[in-house]
């Protein structure tokens, strides 16, 4: 997928790099025993530890470290056998020591990868540059008093995962996929809720452009973005700033900049600070952590399936599509509906229904699958309707319209409305006579070649049996009625 923007002066590059926040799902905070509850009454879950009050020391959360672990290997890294916390030092009314805890140059996870699935079939491996555990700042509110900012300490402490990607991104769609991708393994992880709304998966981006094959432009980092849709607007909008800067012939400033959602623009925020500016150094309170490689390979071994080895299996066991499979593995909640409706059934069967009608019908309840009023054993039941002739495909579109609605059972709503499909010959047979009785020019044109009249007599027949005749009788009936 090609990363060119034209300009005035011809075609541009984008890199993108991203730092992914990823709040760790944990019940209590990375050094201290504070509860971590999304949505709790401001500074009613924080520890003198989080408050950094005198002579309070940080005790690591082994539960925290694991996490981070788990998703180091579930992003095929290298998980680091000894790491170091560090102090980054920097002042916000809401970090109350005056300082982060977090990783520099010694992190718990190295290098890694994601392989992204593009839309136009092909697929792409982004390299992961390392993820580090640090500890979140707490949150200015701005909006509580005309004159005053209010501080909640509930979130200072809370375990984070940042994960950074190599410079391999070259367009905003391949961010946005790169995002959903990686949601989606941090939620099959059981790490990160991954919910952008809450807060817990926040994503800055490192954005530069150049001339194809260039040398690096100077990149400018936008902070804080909080849904992929942004994420996208935001890298469009400042690549093609950058292009128009220099451009006009000015020079692309290295800085931090915010992302305006409602003006869909970039705004400048503060000179970007470089690493030295955080003076950086082996946090004094913390010991070194140390991991036993078994402990790691233990861990390696109780990984759930990931996205990219379920949707081969689903391609390769229930011959599904790239598409569709792809679609079904996105959520570890749809590939586990998918696989019990379809346990001994048609998988391509089972698979359309699932995407494309119990999805659409989803979609517009603005409901996930957690919340869908049709369990898979209801829609199984409905497939099995579908195979024993009992339904036609237009019937089990009725029924199953029912089942969004009030939440029946297929075969009770089939019993109250009377909807079992026709496949009485004799019965059929008397609607096609009927039918052909009603037309006999059209017969004639039939008879004569017209056989694209074929359609109509079927609908006219399907309209005279309320669409319970079987459709296949109705065709091969009609055509030996026609014959004569």
């Amino acid at each position: 997928m090609s990363g060119l923007i034209k300009g005035r002066t011809g075609e541009w590059e984008v890199v993108i790099g991203l730092e992914v926040h990823a709040q760790v799902i944990s019940r209590a905070k990375l050094f201290s025993g504070a509860a971590t509850d999304f949505g709790a009454e401001p500074n009613t879950q924080v520890s003198f530890v989080d408050a950094a009050f005198p002579g309070m020391l940080p005790v690591i959360n082994r539960f925290c470290v694991e996490q981070a672990v788990k998703t180091g290997l579930g992003l095929d890294a290298e998980i680091h056998l000894s790491s170091v916390f560090d102090r980054k030092n920097y002042f916000y009314a809401d970090l109350p020591a005056g300082y982060q805890i977090s990783q520099f140059s010694r992190p718990v996870v190295g290098k890694g990868k994601i392989v992204l699935d593009l839309s136009d079939g092909t697929t792409r491996e982004i390299g992961i540059t390392r993820v580090h555990l640090e500890q979140d700042a707490g949150k200015s509110l701005h909006d509580q008093h005309p004159t005053k900012t209010y501080v909640d300490l509930n979130r200072a402490g809370v375990a984070l995962m940042e994960i950074v990607s190599e410079p391999d991104l070259r367009t905003a769609k391949e961010a946005g996929a790169y995002l959903r991708k990686l949601r989606a393994i941090l939620r099959y992880l059981g790490t990160c809720d991954a919910n952008m709304e809450e807060g817990n998966l926040r994503c800055d981006c490192n954005v530069s452009v150049r001339k194809p094959g260039g040398k690096l432009g100077t990149r400018c980092e936008i902070k804080n973005v909080n849904s992929v849709r942004f994420v996208m607007q935001a890298i469009e909008h400042e690549a093609r700033r950058q292009i128009e800067v220099i451009e006009d012939g000015g020079a692309v400033k290295q800085e931090t900049r915010l992302f305006d959602s409602g003006k869909g623009v970039t705004r400048s925020m503060r000179t970007k600070e470089e690493s030295h500016d955080y003076r950086y150094f082996p946090d004094p309170d913390l010991l070194p952590l140390t991991f036993d490689a078994d402990w790691v390979e233990g861990l390696k071994t109780s990984l759930p399936e990931l996205p990219d080895v379920k949707k081969a299996r689903f391609m390769r066991d229930y011959k599904l599509s790239a598409y569709d499979a792809g679609l079904l593995v996105a959520e570890r909640e749809n590939a586990e509906y998918f696989e019990a409706v379809a346990k001994g059934r048609d998988p391509k069967l089972a698979s359309n229904w699932v995407t494309v009608e119990l999805f659409g019908a989803l979609n517009k309840l603005g409901k996930g699958i957690a919340d869908s009023p049709i369990d898979p054993k209801n829609l199984g039941e409905l497939i099995d309707l579908i195979a024993d002739s009992t339904l036609s495909g237009r019937l089990a579109k009725d029924v199953f319209a029912e089942m969004i609605t009030s939440g029946k059972r297929a075969r009770v709503i089939v019993d109250e409305k009377g909807l079992r499909q026709v496949t009485d010959t004799g019965a059929i047979e008397a609607a096609i006579d009927m039918v052909l009785a009603k037309e006999p020019a059209k017969v004639a044109e039939y008879r004569a070649g017209k056989e694209k009249l074929l359609a109509f007599f079927v609908g006219q027949v399907m309209k005279a049996t309320q669409g319970k005749a079987n459709p296949a009788l109705v065709n091969e009936l009609l055509k030996k009625k026609l014959a004569g």
